[in-house]
């Protein structure tokens, strides 16, 4: 946490979220963890996992306090009724953690977690925010007409709703929400911890490539890998794939999607595949790589980033050069003064000529990854958004 007294009233904020916390989603952890002092901060969610790296005081899990409930949930599995038992559950949980610790705010992190906490708000008499992260803003409501209306509902009692960039601020509007009650709030990362290392390139080694993802259509890995097909006729590359399938089936199906687009350019002998890994590692993969390309699309199903991988910006503190497209705020992330990498959505040329244009320049990457890393030390600073995000609460809770 940070020791920066902003000479505010001290808060106590209730974050809820599903599962305490995937690989995935280190973001969340580096908001919490970056609050500062002024914020007493406990974490509400149905299980935890990965708690050697994503460790934090006051984490309350349904399934540790009540196992049996939860036992019962899993046994159930999809039988009517047995997910409403359970929310209720979790929402009379939720409730008296709230009058235990005497909470001022509940944060639902995903729109469809905060419409079910919006009875639990009430009940327990909170100032309620909602951050929408992607999935929850474009996806759902497509797929699922109902969230549409469960939304209305939401955006009719929430205080706040916070969003990582101007578009998804847009798209939530769309969605029905009042303007005056999104606010875009830039998702931090722990930029003291990323050395700047800007990277070089010799055209005498081979260039060394990192995708970094979770194997879903709206990451467009298939078309990265096409151009990097395509661009291994001009030059020695190497391509590390960190990332893999989770169990459902779309995902499932864009790995084999994947796997084919390597065997069909022949590049099995040229790609490295690690599967999820943690954050740590991530970053030490980084340092030993030329070029990040993250070229998100718009899935079949409506899918999309809804902000900007949080990996892009990560990539850039480090020094990297980032090939990517001009999907929802990824442009809002990459802005430099040099020269914009990012092409049309599914575009092979686009990606591929900014790719030649790396190769083809390396004498113009310093200057452009001077001034990636300075805005994302500017915009998307951990402890900086700590410090905004704090003041967001305090102005709810006024």
């Amino acid at each position: 946490m940070i020791n920066q007294a902003l000479n505010h009233k001290n808060i106590t904020v209730l974050h809820s979220n599903d599962n305490w916390l995937p690989l995935t989603e280190n973001w969340l952890y580096n908001q919490i963890r970056n609050l500062p002092d002024e914020i007493e901060n406990h974490i509400i969610c149905q299980t935890t996992r990965n708690l050697d790296q994503f460790s934090l005081p006051n984490i309350h899990s349904c399934s540790e306090l009540l196992p049996r409930l939860t036992n019962l949930y899993q046994r159930l599995g999809k039988l009517r009724g047995s997910s409403y038992l359970y929310q209720f559950a979790f929402s009379q949980l939720l409730v008296k953690i709230a009058e235990k610790y005497k909470a001022d705010i509940l944060h639902s992190h995903f729109g469809n977690t905060a419409w079910y906490n919006i009875k639990a708000a009430k009940q327990a008499n909170l100032k309620h925010i909602a951050t929408f992260y992607g999935y929850d803003v474009n996806f759902m409501p497509k797929q699922y007409p109902k969230w549409l209306q469960r939304y209305q509902t939401l955006f009719k009692h929430i205080d706040c709703i916070l969003c990582e960039g101007s578009h998804m601020a847009q798209c939530i509007a769309e969605l029905g929400c009042p303007q005056h009650k999104i606010q875009v709030h830039h998702l931090g990362i722990a930029i003291e911890e990323i050395p700047f290392k800007p990277r070089s390139w010799n055209p005498s080694e081979a260039l060394h490539v990192l995708i970094a993802a979770s194997f879903r259509e709206k990451k467009g890995i298939p078309y990265a890998i096409e151009a990097l097909g395509q661009l291994q006729h001009e030059l020695p590359l190497k391509l590390t794939i960190i990332g893999d399938a989770s169990p459902d089936h779309r995902s499932q199906a864009e790995k084999q999607t994947i796997l084919t687009a390597i065997e069909k350019y022949n590049l099995q002998s040229k790609v490295r595949m690690l599967g999820y890994q943690p954050h740590a590692v991530l970053l030490e993969e980084a340092y030993k790589h030329h070029v990040f390309i993250s070229p998100s699309v718009t899935s079949n199903d409506g899918d999309t980033e809804g902000g900007a991988p949080v990996a892009i910006i990560e990539m850039i503190g480090t020094g990297m050069p980032v090939v990517s497209t001009k999907h929802c705020d990824i442009p809002e992330v990459t802005k430099n003064s040099v020269r914009s990498l990012l092409a049309p959505e599914r575009d092979v040329d686009g990606l591929l000529s900014h790719l030649k244009w790396l190769i083809n320049n390396p004498d113009q990457w310093s200057k452009m990854l001077e001034a990636g890393r300075g805005y994302v030390e500017q915009e998307y600073d951990a402890g900086q958004q700590g410090v905004r995000l704090a003041n967001i609460y305090q102005s709810i809770s006024s």
